[in-house]
């Protein structure tokens, strides 16, 4: 999930920055620790960056759950963007006043609003939840704005949450500490407070506290997706939308055990040359990364050195998020959720390889080995023209693909909301110069379909974006803002058909707009035979670092 590359390539674009970055004062706003003042943008809406919602995550409180902040006397500026939560900075990243600077003390929150937005306007709020793998992403990145959103009638949120080592890190010190019995889920935790922060000050800046719309991309649809399943998320949400990853197998990770994070901590603890926990948290920021770097073996990406992902803590997931659904404890609301056509995890061998008839008779049995007989009877093709849409289906749904049609079957089956589904088929334009497309190839591949759902292919400017992708954009916005208001997705333009698990259908998003009728045979069958996604890594022997 290295959304931040893709971001970093095709949607940060200094030229956000002139429009963020406005002349005119907000009045205050109270909110429970104070009063912000934001900004007024070009186009109307009203600004609140780098407010507050809970105390910085340092000193004795790293690995802690999140506190509450402190209260201010004077007006709180809220014009300036806050640093992303530590991380290793991408190599790539784009100059101008939204160039990331990466700290512990991270957890902030941007709130937009429409220009008429006053409070008690009960407007119907959007919160969304950035990707990055688990261990980088920010909400500030201008690809990931909600600002275009807000300025068609609803109150947006961008929350940050603790990423990385410093988010999912579990140790026996920890879980004694907690009393909970349970370590690890800290960038989950800050999701949690930054909600309970949104369903106590929201209706100060118009929003509706009772109509609360959760959406999230990569890891963080992977972490609505985990919010629905959490019991401490119960009432902060009423409706979620959610695009390209939920822990489901075979097209995505089911989180670890406590006793595994715990172990992993552990092998950290020894890589710090750290005697106790009280140690650990006094190594500054960068040497963190610089041991975990260090480590044979070890990734140099974001994360520092070793796989970062959210456990089944007993605390925040009680259980596998599977498991909380088959047993009708999630969260039940009604759900709208997508993919892309050539996701995380597709078979892209099939996708890329398969042009021709002759093709897909050569791929399909190094693919699906003795399945091969199977997959043919499934998927008959006749012709290149059909063995080119044979290889669109099975890209369509494996890795993501099927991931995120489980979460809507999990919750069709084990829960009484509705549920809509859609996949994401169209090809958005190169970019002029540098790489033509982001990190995940050039087809409707994971995250490009982000600039669609938020509208923020207008600041790229890379790009020569056609009539229909402006109009698609806008559509796609329609369906969610529509979801948000009422929870179906159907407008005047696109019908959105609910989701049935008996006879399965999704709506996709593609040269044209179209309902599509999904063949559940097929889709069982890659589910049973599709490459399954490798689990996280453990560490290599520990180097310690001397201190």
């Amino acid at each position: 999930m290295k959304a931040l590359a893709l971001i970093a390539r095709g949607l940060l674009f200094a030229a956000l920055a002139a429009t963020v970055i406005a002349q005119t004062k907000t009045a205050p706003v109270t909110i429970d620790t104070g009063k912000v003042a934001g900004s007024v943008l070009d186009n109307g809406v009203h600004a609140y960056i780098g407010i507050p919602f809970a105390a910085p995550p340092v000193g004795d409180l790293r690995w802690h759950e999140p506190m509450p902040a402190k209260a201010w006397a004077s007006v709180y500026d809220a014009v300036t963007p806050k640093p992303g939560c530590a991380q290793r900075a991408p190599a790539n990243r784009t100059p101008g006043a939204f160039s990331e600077q990466y700290s512990e003390d991270c957890l902030y929150l941007n709130v937009w609003t429409p220009a008429t937005a006053k409070a008690g306007a009960k407007l119907p709020v959007i919160v969304w939840i950035y990707g990055g793998g688990f261990t980088g992403g920010s909400a500030n990145m201008p690809g990931y704005s909600t600002m275009h959103l807000a300025a068609k009638g609803v109150v947006t949120v961008n929350l940050a949450y603790r990423v990385g080592v410093f988010g999912y890190f579990a140790h026996p010190e920890l879980t004694k500490e907690t009393g909970h019995n349970a370590s690890g889920d800290w960038g989950s935790l800050d999701q949690v407070a930054g909600l309970k922060w949104v369903q106590r000050n929201i209706a100060a800046f118009g929003g509706d506290p009772a109509n609360i719309t959760l959406i999230g991309q990569s890891a963080g649809s992977e972490s609505v997706y985990q919010l629905q399943a959490s019991p401490l998320a119960k009432g902060l949400f009423t409706k979620i939308s959610a695009w390209s990853g939920a822990d489901l197998a075979p097209g995505g990770q089911v989180p670890r055990t406590l006793a595994e994070g715990e172990a992993t901590g552990i092998k950290v603890q020894q890589m710090l040359n750290a005697k106790d926990l009280a140690a650990m948290r006094a190594v500054p920021t960068d040497q963190v990364f610089a041991a975990l770097t260090s480590t044979p073996g070890a990734q140099a990406g974001p994360g520092g050195g070793i796989q970062t992902r959210p456990f089944v803590d007993g605390w925040f997931l009680p259980t596998a998020p599977h498991e909380i659904f088959v047993a009708g404890k999630q969260n039940d609301v009604p759900l709208y959720t997508s993919s892309t056509q050539s996701d995380l995890g597709s078979a892209m061998q099939i996708y890329d390889g398969v042009k021709t008839l002759a093709d897909l008779h050569k791929l399909v049995p190094t693919v699906f080995g003795d399945a091969a007989d199977e997959f043919f009877k499934l998927f008959p093709a006749a012709n290149d023209e059909e063995a080119r849409k044979v290889a669109l289906i099975v890209s369509g749904d494996t890795g993501f693909g099927i991931s995120n049609r489980d979460w809507a079957r999990d919750q069709a089956l084990y829960g009484k909301q509705v549920v809509y589904l859609a996949q994401w088929a169209h090809v958005p334009p190169a970019n002029k110069t540098g790489p033509a497309f982001g990190a995940f190839g050039d087809g409707p591949a994971h995250g490009s379909d982000i600039a669609y759902w938020l509208g923020t292919w207008v600041v790229n400017t890379n790009r020569d974006w056609s009539a229909w992708d402006k109009e698609l954009s806008e559509k796609m916005q329609d369906t969610l803002i529509t979801f948000a208001r009422t929870g179906n997705p159907t407008t005047a333009a696109v019908k959105v058909p609910r989701y049935d698990p008996n006879d399965e259908h999704r709506v996709v998003f593609g040269d044209t707009i179209s309902i599509e009728k999904m063949n559940t045979a097929q889709v069982e069958f890659l589910r049973a035979h599709a490459p399954k996604r490798a689990a996280p890594a453990a560490p290599a022997a520990p180097v310690p670092v001397a201190r």
